[in-house]
């Protein structure tokens, strides 16, 4: 530990459609010869990017309307793929995992397959090593598409350079973990790493019902704060929570952050945390920015930040080779 603030980071909690920024945006409507809603850089910004008096989760979430319907043919997808990785690459990320739901991308008649075939093909093309998860939706009249990217989640399932996890994302509160005990039961049955949003907008039984159905990393996982019984069981279980500061302070999952964020009482408590950006474009944040942010208001240290990233490299769904290649990389 050489008392340095880390320069190069690893990014295990990045959604797809939440991570167009209006440079991208306008690069996917170019290459597709699709029109934009309006005509400045600073009005597609309002449209795509979470406005400071945010309320909720469900009003940050209207932010990524826009973007999806970019990202409706092949072309949108692999170049939105390879398009934010650069980004990320220019921002210090040396490694990410991206998220998205491949039943949202349906809707100009691509099947979820091609969804996902186009996306690997991003992969391929893309300047940084990185894999892909797969989003299931919580919902209640969508469990034929959910099935169905588990089922494509395990055809397409590679220890490194593709699939590599499947994810549950969406309205949390609404939609408790408990609905989809079954379809992710089977997903971990079939081999398939889980990553589960969990204790974000819903409570902290939702970060223990992950846990039981085989997640070995949570999304968020805030709201686990103060619940000691669940915190020992996600200390003793070795599960990985993947943080994202700005996200949880926009979307008002903490509201007072100095008073009450967790990410301190985590880490004294022996917790597997990682920093994330979620949603770069949305927040309109990079990983920089999350790190440089923890420092100022939580005083983390050089040394915190070398352990919260050697947590992201062992909990990255990737290979054993990758992971020593991370290692030397970011010098842990």
């Amino acid at each position: 530990m050489n008392g340095k603030f880390v320069s190069k980071y690893i990014d295990l909690h990045a959604h797809l459609d939440g991570s167009i920024t209006v440079e991208i945006l306008k690069k996917l409507a170019e290459i597709q010869q699709l029109e934009l809603p309006v005509a400045t850089d600073a009005e597609l910004e309002k449209l795509i990017t979470v406005s400071e008096n945010c309320q909720s989760l469900n009003e940050f979430l209207q932010c990524f309307e826009l973007p999806g319907k970019y990202m409706q043919t092949e072309i949108g997808i692999r170049e939105a793929v390879k398009l934010v990785l650069a980004n990320m690459a220019a921002g210090g990320v040396v490694y990410a995992e991206i998220r998205f739901a491949p039943q949202l991308h349906t809707f100009r008649g691509l099947t979820q397959e091609e969804v996902i075939q186009a996306a690997l093909a991003g992969l391929k093309e893309a300047s940084i090593p990185a894999n892909l998860i797969l989003c299931c939706m919580r919902g209640d009249d969508n469990a034929a598409q959910n099935k169905e990217t588990v089922e494509l989640a395990k055809k397409y399932l590679v220890a490194d350079g593709g699939v590599v996890a499947v994810d549950l994302a969406g309205a949390e509160a609404l939609f408790p973990n408990e609905g989809f005990r079954e379809l992710l039961q089977a997903a971990h049955e079939a081999g398939i790493p889980l990553t589960i949003h969990s204790g974000e907008a819903g409570g902290p039984e939702n970060v223990e019902s992950a846990i039981e159905m085989g997640a070995l990393r949570v999304g968020h996982g805030v709201r686990i704060a103060g619940n000691d019984r669940i915190m020992q069981l996600v200390k003793e279980k070795g599960i990985t929570l993947e943080m994202a500061p700005t996200s949880n302070r926009q979307t008002k999952t903490v509201v007072d952050m100095k008073a009450e964020y967790p990410l301190k009482q985590f880490l004294q408590y022996g917790l597997k945390v990682t920093i994330n950006t979620d949603d770069m474009a949305v927040e309109g944040t990079t990983l920089a920015d999350e790190f440089r942010y923890i420092e100022r208001e939580f005083g983390i240290t050089p040394e915190e930040e070398k352990r919260m990233l050697g947590n992201a490299v062992a909990a990255a769904f990737t290979s054993e080779a990758r992971k020593e290649e991370l290692r030397k990389v970011l010098a842990l």
